[in-house]
């Protein structure tokens, strides 16, 4: 089902992921930059939430969707993970471990997937954590700002993103413990 509603907002949020990007190329203001982006990155994690539920309510679920929506939510991590790193928002070592985890693990489901094990690997709330960290984080490090004069954005995204790595961490173990001894009994 490549051309259902929910698909279809899957494939807009990838192809707009590079004007998020784009944007800081622009000669604007980072004042305005920031803003856009901050807009543009809810606006994309919004319409990930609405694909889904628009999947379940318009009986539409596919496996090509279930394929393609985390790939677009790693497409987007990574990308607004680089433009932070760009602007000296996000640490290089927490990009990096969130962009390997991602790549690592995605990996790791496609040879479960291979060896007829995936369900070893499904998804765990840890994951769930770990995507809920970084989508509060990312906004608030894109915006880089104070919050209604109170909230110091850039602090609270940078401990945010701080959590969000530590999770990655503990859930890319979460999911090797579980594929470890899948692999040792196809080995045999």
């Amino acid at each position: 089902m490549f051309l259902t509603i929910p698909t279809l907002l899957t494939w807009a949020r990838i192809a707009a992921i590079p004007s998020l990007v784009g944007l800081y190329y622009l000669g604007w203001d980072m004042a305005t930059k920031n803003l856009v982006a901050t807009w543009l990155f809810v606006l994309f994690a919004a319409t990930d939430w609405l694909d889904g539920y628009l999947a379940r309510k318009l009986n539409q679920t596919s496996a090509f969707g279930a394929f393609l929506d985390p790939v677009a939510d790693k497409l987007l991590i990574s990308a607004c993970l680089l433009v932070l790193l760009s602007q000296g928002r996000v640490d290089v070592l927490v990009a990096l471990i969130i962009i390997g985890r991602e790549i690592a693990i995605s990996a790791l489901r496609e040879w479960m997937a291979q060896i007829g094990a995936a369900r070893s690997v499904a998804v765990h709330m840890l994951g769930k954590l770990k995507t809920v960290a970084q989508m509060v984080a990312i906004p608030f490090l894109l915006y880089d700002g104070r919050l209604l004069g109170l909230i110091h954005t850039r602090v609270w995204g940078q401990w945010l993103m701080i959590i969000a790595a530590v999770l990655t961490v503990w859930s890319m173990v979460y999911y090797l413990r579980r594929a470890i001894p899948e692999i040792r009994a196809k080995a045999r």
